[in-house]
């Protein structure tokens, strides 16, 4: 087991409630999603400021430095500490961060929402990852899946403006993290993976948000080799998805989904013709 650092535990509201009326000049008090600054230091050195709903700002901001390839395990974490009267989290390592400037020099400008840049030379570092090659989807286990994150109780649902993530052990929903930018959710279940000591070998990853570069990485960093989105892809995404072996779905909506990438570990039903992404 890690060791875990000391932890906030600083949680805001997903929602503030504001007034507005609507077609018919109905006045109405409406939920709308929380959007906050949080700015992360690094043994007292500013990293980046994010723009956050504030659900699990501590796993949010451990699972930041674990896919930036800032610390290399959660041992290196003494604490992570949110204060929300200054919009600040301070993280503290045991000994320091070896070649942190270095790391820090190289930033490489990226789609991502709410982020937009990746440290050092993550993007060279790719090759590199290693991803179980012999773990399975099945069509059916997917079906459900879909099934049971569209039943999920969502801040989307209630007030919208937000991207969702979720990482399922087969069809059953292990953790449902939704923010204001799609790097946020992913990056927060990155945390809290770290935190509950939890292998994606056979988890699969869902995400509402678009496939980009970025999004595959860390994917592939968390250990995961399967790869869901209701939305699409870009050329890069599908590029590294193909070099590291994920298996990519992208528009996957009802019964419909294309398969991208990494079909070899598909298994479709019988009715359905063979895989031949």
């Amino acid at each position: 087991m890690n060791h875990r650092p000391r932890l906030s535990h600083a949680t805001r509201p997903a929602t503030v409630e504001v007034h507005s009326s609507n077609e018919r000049g109905e006045h109405l008090v409406t939920p709308i999603a929380g959007e906050y600054p949080l700015t992360i230091y690094l043994d007292k050195r500013e990293l980046v400021t994010l723009m956050t709903l504030g659900q699990h700002p501590e796993a949010l901001a451990i699972g930041y430095l674990r896919n930036q390839r800032l610390v290399a395990s959660l041992n290196e974490i003494e604490s992570v500490q949110v204060d929300w009267e200054v919009d600040s989290c301070a993280i503290s390592t045991v000994a320091g961060i070896a070649g942190l400037e270095s790391k820090l020099a190289k930033r490489t400008v990226t789609t991502g929402c709410g982020q937009g840049t990746v440290f050092g030379n993550l993007m060279d570092e790719i090759d590199s990852i290693r991803l179980p090659a012999d773990r399975t989807l099945d069509e059916t286990t997917y079906y459900r899946l879909m099934d049971n994150v569209r039943r999920y109780d969502s801040v989307y649902k209630t007030a919208g403006a937000v991207h969702g993530c979720a990482l399922a052990k087969d069809d059953e929903i292990l953790m449902f993290v939704e923010d204001v930018g799609r790097h946020n959710a992913v990056d927060a279940i990155a945390g809290q993976m770290w935190l509950d000591d939890i292998d994606g070998a056979d988890k699969i990853f869902y995400t509402t948000g678009r496939l980009t570069s970025e999004m595959v990485i860390k994917c592939a960093q968390m250990g995961i080799p399967f790869l869901v989105s209701r939305s699409g892809l870009t050329h890069m995404g599908h590029e590294i998805a193909r070099r590291v072996g994920i298996t990519m779905i992208g528009r996957a909506t009802g019964k419909h989904y294309l398969l991208f990438t990494g079909g070899q570990r598909f298994v479709r039903a019988a009715a359905a013709s063979p895989a031949s992404a």
